[in-house]
């Protein structure tokens, strides 16, 4: 068949137009329930199991089969063209039956290899409303390990390329009212504007949409009940009426925060007012996926001190302008800890420790507690940490064990097994700045009546002020100097440094408050906190303080 050539298969089942790439686009229309080619004919028992890559013509012909059975509704045929028909099948027949597909063209492109990306171009029909559907995915081709069959290397992604493992394409009334959100000041807020939203935004709607007064409207979406987090929606057919949702978000802060994050390929922050714990902007990149500013889990680096710190100082056993012994190294139970370059700072103070952020000063106190739960007891019992935080949404409160020997030791510069993440870190400065933990809100506890986490006590005043006190030292002189340069008003800081393993560099931890204004910022790999992390911090200290 010369290229350019049309054919049309008997009772209009099936079309393609050939191009160029020797295969073309592919039609199926409403109510056939047939169709599909010749995927399935079976080699003789006798015949050798074929090996090596599969070639360009397996990759044509097979890519040509599965699309050819899809297009036309046949799940049977076109899953038995995947190396994986058991999960193939329900989820190819579910295009049709769940997803409401009516009709579609599926037209491939030039093979990349093994390769062979495809556009879809569909109508999805429900309870007579229909809408055009178009969107791109790829399928590769493999060589079945038993078979040597040249196969479609079954994954959710061939169907359409947001799907994940768990998860299916449905058509119907939305499970929940779409929303307006808008900021405390009554801006509306939306994933097209700020896109750190998006996933956060759906979340809000799962939850909240009918609490904010909405009706559903028709749409297509991925289900996720077997998967993580809400559905997305990728088609809406109808519009219900949105329902308002006010959060407690300031876009001036979010548009700084969403901006300051792209600079690095993997960063977060979030930031809090200490008075109320209202949270005031929320950024991630990427900006779609894992909340990892809410949701994250890691090690948090010197900017743990401030819990360290606040700890020793209520326990009487150091305090800001107390001298502090900072050696080049320091060891307990045998794990020998060291200043970055080996740094030492002979007749320091805390406070001169802390700005300066010397490991081994904090490693020497350790002894001195008695006590080596007393980091994960302050960090719960004052900093909130542990005590299942109810933000509104998804979200990890922090972890820091109770633990023993060097473990504990570790734990008091932000290593070992703490976890932490922005929205942690954000609120441990808040507290230390306010005196008290005010759990972190998204939206106001009034519209659902959930239980907000308290602390079973404050800070005390003098720890309070001795901790944001030396965090001021951190901002003017310190190791925060130059990130907080640019930040007016009351401004205090703290840098950190966290090794991870299977990292050639450390990531960059900051924190800081401005005014009544708290925020803390995560790069990953970005180094020294200063350097990546603070900037991002700034920022949006910035935009909202």
């Amino acid at each position: 068949m010369r290229s350019g050539a049309k054919v049309a298969m008997v009772g209009g089942v099936f079309a393609v137009v050939v191009g160029g790439v020797g295969y073309g686009a592919y039609n199926v229309l409403d109510g056939l329930n047939g169709g599909g080619g010749d995927g399935t004919n079976s080699k003789s028992a006798s015949a050798e199991v074929k090996t090596g890559p599969v070639t360009a013509a397996e990759i044509d012909d097979t890519a040509k089969k599965f699309l050819k059975a899809w297009a036309s509704g046949d799940a049977a045929v076109a899953s038995q063209l995947t190396n994986n028909a058991t999960e193939a099948e329900p989820a190819l027949s579910g295009y049709r039956e769940s997803a409401h597909v009516t009709d579609a063209v599926i037209t491939p492109g030039p093979a990349v290899g093994s390769k062979v990306p495809f556009a879809v171009k569909a109508t999805v029909s429900f309870e007579g409303k229909s809408k055009p559907w178009s969107y791109s995915s790829d399928l590769t081709v493999v060589r079945g390990l038993t078979t040597g069959r040249p196969l479609v290397d079954w994954a959710p992604t061939v169907i359409h390329p947001q799907l994940t493992a768990g998860a299916s394409l449905k058509t119907g009334e939305a499970s929940a009212p779409s929303i307006e959100a808008i900021d405390h000041n009554g801006k509306v807020l939306t994933k097209e504007k700020y896109p750190s939203l998006g996933p956060i935004l759906d979340a809000l709607r799962d939850k909240y949409g009918e609490k904010a007064g909405g009706t559903a409207g028709i749409e297509t979406w991925i289900d996720s009940a077997n998967a993580d987090g809400p559905g997305k929606t990728l088609l809406t057919l109808t519009k219900g009426r949105p329902g308002k949702l006010q959060t407690t978000l300031d876009a001036n802060a979010q548009a700084a925060a969403e901006t300051a994050v792209k600079k690095f390929s993997q960063a977060s922050v979030v930031a809090i007012r200490p008075s109320t714990g209202a949270i005031r902007a929320v950024a991630n990149n990427p900006a779609t996926g894992f909340n990892t500013a809410m949701q994250g889990k890691q090690a948090p680096g010197s900017t743990m001190k401030i819990v360290t710190a606040a700890m020793l100082i209520e326990k009487g056993l150091a305090s800001a302008n107390q001298k502090i012994e900072c050696p080049p190294t320091a060891t307990y139970y045998n794990s020998t800890f060291k200043n970055l370059d080996d740094f030492s700072i002979p007749d320091g103070t805390l406070t001169t420790s802390f700005a300066r952020s010397c490991n081994t000063a904090f490693i020497k106190l350790i002894d001195d507690t008695k006590d080596d739960a007393a980091l994960a007891k302050e960090a719960r019992d004052v900093f909130g940490i542990g005590l299942d935080w109810k933000t509104g949404i998804l979200s990890f409160d922090g972890s820091v064990p109770e633990e023993t020997e060097g473990e504990a030791a570790a734990q008091y510069i932000g290593q070992g097994t703490i976890q932490m993440n922005a929205l942690n870190m954000a609120s441990i400065t808040a507290t230390a700045k306010n005196g008290t933990f005010r759990q972190p809100i998204l939206v106001d506890r009034d519209l659902d009546g959930r239980p907000i986490a308290t602390a079973s006590r404050s800070l005390s005043p003098s720890a309070s002020q001795q901790v944001t006190n030396m965090m001021r030292q951190t901002a003017s002189w310190g190791t925060g100097k130059a990130a907080m340069a640019s930040v007016g008003g009351d401004k205090g800081a703290k840098t950190g440094s966290a090794e991870v393993d299977g990292q050639d560099t450390s990531n960059s931890w900051f924190t800081g408050f401005s005014n009544d204004l708290a925020a803390a910022a995560v790069v990953q790999s970005g180094g020294h906190g200063g350097d990546a992390a603070g900037p991002v911090v700034a920022a949006v200290l910035r935009a909202g303080s």
